[in-house]
């Protein structure tokens, strides 16, 4: 599939190009980043080369949908549709994001992340859209009930990184989900 662009009200997301790498190289240097995500640490400008080849690669395969997320022009994080399956089975995918430390707390993972999954359900016809986190993750946790996500459990070391394998959260979220947040006993 063809890289697409999505505009919210504050945000545009893109893929990310040569000219982004620079700033995701700034952003992935915030120690929160790799902690909770399977970004590598340190973070390279080379990581950042090959991150953004790897989105042209995953956007080309119809593997995974990635997007670099802008706020006035700002690079301020990423957010993705990952592991995408054949949408002739009722596709799945999972939805993963971070934000850079200065974009914190301004609602934009969860504009971008509404974007994307709108997106998934709407043009992919996706069945099913899965959230997963490292156990402890309390942010992402949030941003994704605030997406209507609903707690499915703790999986126990399901979650593999650079630092080895973790606990992890996991929820769904169905096209047919109202959205509304649920309470999680987790949160």
């Amino acid at each position: 599939m063809q890289p697409v662009v999505l505009t919210t009200e504050r945000l545009v997301l893109r893929a990310p190009t040569a000219a982004d790498v620079d700033a995701i190289t700034a952003a992935c240097q915030d120690p929160e980043i790799p902690r909770w995500t399977p970004v590598p640490s340190p973070y390279t400008r080379a990581d950042g080369e090959g991150f953004v080849s790897l989105v042209a690669q995953w956007w080309e395969s119809d593997s995974q949908a990635v997007w670099a997320v802008f706020a006035d022009g700002v690079l301020v994080g990423t957010v993705g549709l990952h592991h995408i399956t054949p949408h002739d089975a009722g596709g799945q995918a999972e939805l993963g994001y971070w934000m850079a430390a200065e974009a914190r707390g301004k609602g934009y993972t969860v504009e971008a992340a509404r974007a994307a999954i709108d997106w998934g359900f709407g043009e992919l016809g996706l069945a099913r859209i899965r959230w997963q986190a490292v156990l402890g993750n309390i942010p992402s946790a949030r941003a994704a009930r605030t997406l209507g996500f609903r707690f499915e459990g703790t999986m126990r070391q399901a979650l593999t990184s650079p630092r080895g394998r973790d606990d992890g959260w996991i929820a769904g979220l169905l096209p047919s989900d109202d959205r509304a947040p649920v309470d999680w006993p987790v949160l």
